[in-house]
């Protein structure tokens, strides 16, 4: 009995279970039983997408970090589990197809230790924060911030890109990594293990979200707020702003490069075409469409946005950019916090609304006018 007072003494945190409850049904029980395999497996591609989102919404969401970057850990992350791949299908000592097609048919000494599945697994969630942390203290000591760091950010994703291109003998070049036949021992053709992949997406995701938002009802989300908005302030209350930006960039980062792991064995291939400038800054204008600020915001946007892509693309081919463009500005123009935003404003109450409305001013009563003055009186004594 007192549990159950406490948890309605809390309906936030009641409101919070239902939703994790209510997405948890919807991903393990009723998409499995709708869905074919094949738009299960699309769906799997968008969860991984959202992860990505989820991380942006925190950097960019909270913090205030125009992120135009996210590409680079989401490539690492999807890079390093390809190179795991193909050299655990090629065998114990065996060398990927395509280095006997396009080098020397040796397998690189920095590949090498990518042949064990704990090793990869680490470097997937160790390499990526770690350049993300790097860059964080290199950018965010300096006070780096708003437009600057995000060209900033956007240029390392466009370097990365051209690296990959042009180190055909070790990534693949413009063709990438693909043609994967397991992961971690499962055969990829099986469409049980197709399955397994994408509950293991949604519990990811699950999982990420559920990080973020306890990150966010912290001490670090508060701290993570007014740095973006009174970062001065934060400094000489003895805060280090740097600190807490590289903390939540290095999460995003983190993110990212699970999402890109995971993107690889869903989708079959990557290339450097799925982690230049523009795939980054298609993570963010799902993040803003959806609304940047809230816990589920990013996760929707992302997904809705990858949907309307994948579907609209099928009817109209060459119409589906001008769309996404016309989208994101009317969402930026009017609804600058979001879908979100609105879903927001249709569920307050006609007595929110109405408090939420400043009262008219009341006009100044006219002055009192001044009393007449006092004639003196004369002084002195009768006769």
């Amino acid at each position: 009995m007192s549990t159950l007072t406490g948890l309605l003494a809390r309906p936030g945190r009641t409101r919070t279970l239902a939703g994790f409850a209510l997405a948890a049904v919807l991903l393990f029980a009723v998409a499995p039983a709708v869905l074919s395999d094949f738009r299960l497996n699309l769906l799997a591609k968008f969860l991984c997408l959202a992860m990505v989102a989820v991380g942006i919404g925190l950097a960019w969401g909270r913090g205030g970090m125009l992120t135009l970057g996210q590409g680079v850990f989401f490539g690492l992350g999807a890079y390093i589990m390809a190179m795991h791949l193909k050299l655990a299908d090629a065998g114990p000592d065996g060398v990927p197809d395509f280095m006997s097609l396009y080098g020397s048919g040796e397998v690189p000494a920095w590949w090498e230790p990518l042949r064990s599945a704990p090793v990869a697994i680490l470097a997937i969630l160790v390499v990526p924060c770690a350049l993300a942390a790097l860059l964080g203290f290199a950018v965010f000591t300096r006070r780096v911030r708003g437009a600057y760091f995000a060209i900033l950010s956007q240029a390392l994703a466009a370097a990365f890109a051209i690296l990959l291109i042009g180190q055909q003998k070790v990534t693949g070049g413009t063709n990438g990594l693909n043609g994967f036949r397991s992961f971690f021992g499962y055969d990829l053709a099986d469409p049980v293990n197709k399955r397994m992949i994408f509950f293991i997406a949604a519990g990811v995701l699950l999982l990420m979200v559920a990080l973020v938002r306890q990150l966010m009802v912290s001490r670090f989300g508060e701290l993570l707020v007014a740095v973006r908005d009174q970062e001065n302030r934060v400094r000489f209350l003895g805060y280090d702003p740097a600190v807490i930006k590289v903390v939540a960039y290095v999460v995003a980062a983190g993110m990212a490069a699970v999402g890109g792991a995971l993107f690889v064995p869903v989708v079959g291939i990557v290339s450097p075409a799925d982690v230049g400038v523009v795939p980054s800054i298609g993570f963010l204008v799902g993040v803003a469409i959806g609304g940047r600020a809230t816990l589920l915001g990013p996760v929707l946007g992302a997904i809705g946005v990858s949907w309307a892509q994948t579907s609209l693309s099928e009817s109209f081919p060459s119409g589906w950019i001008y769309f996404q463009g016309a989208l994101f500005i009317v969402v930026v123009a009017f609804l600058p916090g979001g879908l979100a935003s609105l879903v927001s404003k249709l569920r307050r109450t006609p007595r929110e609304q109405t408090a939420a409305v400043p009262d008219a001013p009341v006009p100044d009563a006219p002055p009192t006018p001044a009393a007449p003055p006092v004639p003196a009186t004369a002084g002195g004594h009768d006769d």
